[in-house]
């Protein structure tokens, strides 16, 4: 494990806002892509309760796809600058932190505690963003199966 060499706390912020953007990037073109795929191919003239269900299983199958793709970003790098032991503490640690369950049970040096707090935050807000999107979607679906009623104006 990498705790002998203290890290220069510019280049703590560099890896930081690297991991971070690279999430944020990730989630973003996995939205844009669902979403250009829930415009073009999912949303089928005729429509069903159990269509709308499937449709929905597959976003929150594609929204967690992300989220895990998210965890092993950080989980790699753990591994790669060799902050914890193996890669799969590495994966485990990322995940409970990215998800903020946080039990304690593996924690990072002094040296690198503040990846553990940076990766709680993006965490957050890639969740926050998620159900943004996910609410998104739900309302354009409610929206396409409201019959007009007397007081909509044409």
């Amino acid at each position: 494990m990498n705790t002998v060499f203290p890290l220069h706390p510019l280049l703590k912020m560099l890896y930081i806002g690297g991991l971070a953007g690279l999430c944020v990037a990730v989630h973003a073109a996995g939205l844009m892509t669902m979403s250009h795929w829930l415009r073009n191919r999912a949303t089928p003239i005729k429509r069903s309760y159990w269509r709308d269900v499937w449709v929905l299983i597959r976003v929150s199958w594609g929204l967690i796809l992300l989220h895990i793709v998210e965890i092993g970003i950080w989980g790699g790098f753990y591994h790669w600058k060799g902050i914890l032991p193996d890669l799969n503490t590495a994966l485990y640690f990322s995940s409970i932190t990215y998800t903020t369950v946080g039990y304690g049970d593996v924690v990072l040096s002094p040296a690198w505690r503040n990846f553990s707090s940076a990766e709680a935050l993006v965490g957050i807000l890639m969740a926050g963003l998620s159900t943004s999107f996910f609410f998104m979607f739900l309302n354009r679906l409610f929206d396409r199966q409201r019959t007009p009623g007397p007081t909509d104006r044409p």
